[in-house]
């Protein structure tokens, strides 16, 4: 490409939710695409609201929980990504989980990273869900590089209410191609019925550029995300060499090992690594993370 060449506006659509288990289990790969599209094309999040505030109340919370965790034990029986070890409760809304992670991408992309990353974590490492707006900023503390105090002010704000909003609604317009049965993954990713027609299924990736898209929903591979992106944005990917697992571990925080796996290459654990057991693997903390995550035994006791 020349200078004075210019690629198409294009983007890639992340429809999310920082509660969803499916969501969680697509991290890995989520972060790998991240780092092969390296800003070349925009990547938008828009958190969809998977547990909402009008959803009914389950009438034997405790068996629903039961029934909730044995879901999740299935899910990550395919993504081999942690779950906790005992789940408090069934989320009681993703409203103050997205607030927290909309008004987060207003200090920057690293730090609304590793804030989302962390309310994901809520769930499935420490089995307590960020479903109020108190748990949802507590959750966030010690991220490098936060403002706490804007933070918690954005999240309460008019403008990001509006946003969040903005992405419910959005995501209850699906594009056609995920209205049909879709294939090949233990996730198919059919967009959802909901009371007024359809929405994402969570988490699904859409490619645009002027005139056209693609639709990837559902827990994909790698290649199926890929061949997306290829078909709109050709030269756009430039897959990344695997970093050292020092360099990894610093740059991401935290990693599963399906993210050990895909993201690094060398001897692991590096030194100094702190690992945390869940229900279903390690999860592995920088040790700088160590001192300030909430699942780490070395954060100071009686830390907020």
């Amino acid at each position: 490409m020349t200078g004075t060449e210019r690629r198409p506006a294009a983007e890639v659509v992340e429809y999310t939710d920082p509660l969803c288990p499916w969501a969680w289990g697509s991290e890995p790969v989520f972060r790998l695409l991240r780092a092969a599209l390296a800003d070349r094309v925009r990547w938008r999040r828009v958190f969809c609201i998977l547990f909402d505030h009008d959803d009914d109340p389950p009438p034997d919370p405790a068996a629903e929980t039961a029934w909730y965790a044995r879901y999740v034990e299935d899910i990550t029986a395919h993504t081999r990504s942690p779950r906790a070890v005992r789940l408090d409760r069934v989320a009681a809304s993703s409203w103050p989980a997205s607030l927290v992670a909309k008004a987060a991408e207003r200090q920057g992309t690293d730090v609304a990273e590793r804030v989302l990353r962390r309310l994901r974590e809520t769930v499935f490492v420490l089995g307590d869900p960020a479903d109020t707006p108190a748990s949802a900023l507590a959750a966030a503390r010690g991220v490098p590089g936060l403002d706490p105090v804007r933070l918690a002010a954005d999240a309460a704000s008019a403008a990001v209410l509006e946003q969040v909003r903005a992405d419910r609604a959005e995501a209850r317009r699906p594009v056609a191609d995920v209205l049909a049965a879709q294939s090949g993954s233990p996730h198919a990713g059919t967009a959802k019925e909901t009371a007024d027609g359809h929405r994402y299924a969570l988490p699904t990736l859409l490619v645009r550029v002027p005139g056209a898209h693609r639709a990837v929903p559902g827990w994909r591979t790698y290649e199926e995300y890929a061949a997306a992106v290829d078909a709109l944005c050709p030269g756009a990917l430039s897959r990344p060499e695997p970093l050292a697992p020092d360099a990894a571990l610093a740059r991401h925080r935290t990693l599963t090992d399906p993210e050990v796996r895909l993201l690094t290459r060398g001897p692991w654990p590096p030194a100094g690594a702190l690992r945390v057991d869940t229900g279903n693997g390690p999860l592995w903390l920088d040790p700088e993370e160590a001192t300030v995550h909430p699942a780490s035994p070395l954060r100071p006791p009686g830390a907020p």
